[in-house]
């Protein structure tokens, strides 16, 4: 029996183990898969000794104060509880600011580590690559630009391509999305994704609403739709209600695949979401706030000027971004209408995702499974 540990955080997390975890029953049948997990990874039969959200934080700033004990609480238990009943592998699933540490200090125990998604050590933070090197013992990467800077240290790593490139059709399934939505052909649709966590939702979506509202009296035709993550209906409400009240918004629960492949353009939050939207092969304008105090702590890390995915991959600023005071509702709802307006321009970008999607593709789930099996000597 293969007994492998896991740490998933967030919704996105969730996701990538998910699928992570197809590929592991594919090779071990009798897997026993156990840890921090959310419901994607109860689905494919994984025990979760804790929820994933019991690690989502946004920022740095007083809920992370305020939490700060209750999550170093956790990791504390969580390691005692790997090291006196040890698995084969512990696989940690981004949320690096939790995952690192407990990772040293199980790999100093002699447990193997890997560590699925890399950190951003190319676009901020590049000092921590001397923690990733006491941590783990191989490096699972979703771009394939990462494992040379992790062989240059001496860190085993392989691309393994992003297994939403494996999932998401390369021809988005435009007018069945349309269908299931309940929109119709030729209504020009925008897609609202102001972030899955309560942070996000608390400091982005005020400003996303209210382009919302501007759009709307612009253009009346126009038709958006707002994808929820589970458990936010509640916070986004009341928020519709201030904001945009009359414009003709769609709250959805889940279905933020269904938006993307529906929409003309979509208005995101920073994120994994972004990427999601580049292989939708939509057009976007990535925006993105957080607390003032977030916000000069991690101005100073950057070491790239893009921090969208479809950007820091293209190596160009192909979609725009806006950033902290720059994501005004003006701002944003100009943007929206510069892709509305210009199709050639939405032409092009959507090339470039398409090129995009080419690259990312691998058969992850498998190429994670062999990865993970030569860690722990498995055949």
């Amino acid at each position: 029996m293969t007994r492998i540990a896991m740490v998933a955080g967030e919704a996105s997390g969730d996701l990538l183990a998910a699928l992570m975890l197809g590929g592991l029953k594919g090779r071990w049948p009798d897997l026993q898969a156990a840890g921090i997990g959310g419901p994607r990874m109860a689905a494919e039969g994984f025990e979760a000794w804790w929820p994933s959200d019991k690690l989502a934080v946004h920022g740095f700033n007083l809920e992370l104060v305020r939490r700060f004990r209750e999550i170093w609480t956790i990791r504390e238990r969580l390691g005692d509880r790997l090291l006196a009943d040890r698995p084969d592998v512990f696989v940690g699933v981004d949320a690096p600011d939790f995952n690192l540490g407990l990772e040293a200090r199980l790999k100093a125990a002699g447990v193997r580590t890997v560590h699925f998604v890399s950190p951003s050590i190319w676009a901020w933070r590049g000092g921590r690559i001397n923690k990733i090197h006491r941590s783990v013992d191989h490096m699972l990467c979703l771009f394939p630009f990462e494992p040379e800077l992790y062989h240059a240290k001496g860190i085993g790593a392989t691309f393994v391509g992003h297994p939403l490139a494996d999932t998401i059709p390369m021809t988005p399934p435009r007018e069945a999305a349309r269908a299931r939505l309940a929109v119709a052909e030729g209504t020009p649709l925008v897609a609202v994704l102001p972030g899955s966590r309560r942070g996000e939702i608390r400091y982005i979506a005020p400003a996303f609403l209210d382009a919302v509202a501007l759009l709307a009296r612009q253009r009346p035709d126009l038709r958006f739709v707002l994808p929820m993550a589970p458990g936010l209906r509640g916070m986004i409400e009341p928020l519709v209600q201030v904001h945009c009240p009359d414009a003709p918004l769609t709250l959805l629960d889940g279905q933020s695949h269904d938006a993307l492949a529906a929409c003309d353009v979509t208005l995101i939050a920073s994120g994994t979401a972004t990427l999601e939207a580049a292989l939708f092969k939509r057009p976007m304008v990535i925006g993105y706030r957080i607390s003032t105090l977030s916000w000069h702590i991690m101005r100073h890390m950057g070491y790239l000027p893009w921090v969208g995915l479809p950007n820091i991959l293209a190596r160009d600023f192909v979609v725009p971004e806006r950033l902290q005071d720059a994501a005004e509702p003006a701002q944003l709802a100009r943007d929206v209408l510069d892709w509305l307006d210009n199709p050639a321009r939405g032409e092009a970008v959507q090339q470039r995702f398409i090129e995009l999607h080419h690259s990312l593709r691998r058969d992850t789930a498998r190429a994670a499974t062999d990865a993970i099996a030569q860690v722990i000597g498995a055949r």
